[in-house]
């Protein structure tokens, strides 16, 4: 059997045999789709990424909405962290809590040398070295003692490590050494740091928030990063962290040095994370701690994208920060939201409830339930009804006369929450036709939760709903949109 990796017929570490050989013996769909697949797996993997890199390029050119340059930057910026954040996690298999910390350390690295801070303005190309490097060297220093714990050993090790910089960032302004020499102000304290340098290369400054100019720096770099990520992938280490992702004990017997892997693969993920820090804090033109804490939700997005392009796979970062970032960016409008909320219903329902019968049981009792509720609601209740549905148009209309809009939803809309998440763990309890009866009155509740409570509340049910689609997607697809599948033994 060959040993070379670029052989096709050699074994494939991180990939079950047996799963890719059954993914070799399925049959391709008949017509063009079927003809358009194979042709699809043809193409190299480079030629995909490339394609990417000309379409982000040519977005500037179409557009002058500095909204969406905006949500571009932040998309590419996100598909950096996923790209670092894949090295640890969906490569080396490190769960990595504290991931984040790197970010902000060097999002401060770059705004303590380029801004009226301590008086120095550094050029950019002797500040993101600089700052990427104490990155790696921090990566480094926290793999150090984490070196032989697995698992969540691991994650708490790492979780107290970014809470630590976020309490020391946000509470900077005054630090001294163990008491002695007197406090200074060294990072801001909630103030953070503002004023900071832009890009300065050989005297090329570019403006403050020009967003366009940090989108194309930022795809640069990503670009880069990416192909040389692919060609790693590729590689003895590639190959080394996928084994030691796999089983560290066999590895480990295999004579891989698993702590030596494990060191490389927190440096790794955590220069990457540093690069996005400076790019970051150049654009942003200022640095808070509290960007960068838990409570912020960045290391749940960035896990989010990971997680739903395919935690191993570099399609997969990109994908999953484009379809994550984008949807959190359009979940920002209550009208966009309600319909997302609708159309992921009615495809969960159509994907899942088989016969066809039961499905159209469903919805035509879901429907006739909701206007029979109303018409009991205006006549007993009329203040029930009065209130305004978020979202107008068709849809709006419609759902103002089939669901209860009281004037004042904030006590019941609390109370309806509560009771839909105990009708819902009721619903995995109950099989057969008692579980698809049991939906409709379900259903009705989870519509009337969402026009009195959490459409009204964007910036919290935007996340909750990117968390229903990963719901979902793992119950569909467990391993990712471009992840590799793998056996399980259960």
């Amino acid at each position: 059997m060959s040993t070379d990796p670029t052989d096709p017929s050699a074994p494939r570490v991180g990939v079950d045999e047996w799963v890719a050989s059954h993914e070799q013996r399925r049959a391709y769909r008949a017509g063009v789709a079927g003809m358009v697949e194979r042709r699809l797996e043809r193409v190299p993997s480079p030629a995909f990424y490339l394609a990417f890199g000309i379409a982000a390029a040519v977005v500037p050119a179409l557009t002058s909405n500095g909204y969406v340059i905006d949500v571009g930057l932040n998309t590419l910026l996100y598909m950096l962290l996923a790209l670092g954040l894949n090295i640890t996690v969906g490569y080396a298999g490190l769960l990595d809590l504290g991931y984040v910390a790197f970010y902000g350390f060097a999002a401060y690295g770059y705004a303590m040398l380029a801004s009226p801070k301590f008086g120095l303005h550094w050029d950019t190309l002797a500040v993101i070295p600089l700052a990427v490097l104490a990155t790696v060297i921090l990566g480094f220093l926290v793999a150090l003692p984490s070196r032989r714990l697995v698992g969540d050993y691991l994650a708490i090790v790492t979780l107290f490590f970014g809470e630590l910089f976020a309490t020391v960032y946000q509470n900077g302004e005054h630090m001294s050494f163990f008491g002695h020499f007197g406090a200074h102000d060294v990072t801001g304290g909630p103030n953070g740091i503002p004023n900071i340098d832009q890009f300065n290369v050989f005297g090329a400054r570019i403006g403050a928030l020009n967003y366009t100019a940090y989108y194309y720096v930022a795809l640069i770099f990503f670009m880069v990063l990416l192909f040389a990520m692919y060609l790693v992938d590729r590689s003895r280490t590639g190959r080394a962290w996928k084994s030691l992702r796999e089983d560290p004990l066999a590895a480990e017997l295999m004579g891989m040095p698993v702590n030596r892997l494990k060191l490389i693969a927190f440096a790794s993920g955590a220069g990457i994370a540093g690069l996005a820090g400076t790019i970051f804090a150049a654009a942003n033109t200022a640095v808070f701690a509290s960007e960068f804490d838990f409570t912020s939700g960045l290391l749940i997005i960035v896990y989010a994208m990971l997680i739903l392009g395919g935690a191993g796979s570099l399609g997969g970062v990109i994908l999953g920060a484009l379809v994550v970032n984008v949807s959190l960016e359009v979940l920002r409008t209550p009208g966009h939201a309600t319909w997302i909320f609708y159309v992921l219903i009615a495809a969960t329902l159509v994907a899942k409830l088989r016969p066809w019968h039961a499905l159209a049981i469903v919805l035509a009792g879901t429907a006739a339930f909701g206007f029979i509720v109303h018409a009991i609601v205006s006549s007993a209740w009329p203040r029930g009804v009065h209130g305004q549905a978020p979202v107008g148009g068709i849809l709006g209309s419609g759902l103002s006369h089939w669901v209860i809009l009281p004037s004042s939803p904030m006590t019941i809309g609390n109370v309806a929450f509560i009771f839909l998440v105990l009708a819902v763990l009721a619903l995995t309890l109950l099989k057969g036709w008692w579980q698809k009866l049991a939906m409709i009155p379900t259903l009705y509740l989870a519509a009337f939760v969402w026009e009195n409570r959490l459409a009204v509340e964007p910036s919290i049910t935007r996340l909750i709903l990117v968390g229903v689609i990963l719901i979902v997607l793992m119950n569909a697809r467990p391993q990712g949109l471009l992840g590799t599948s793998r056996v399980e033994i259960v």
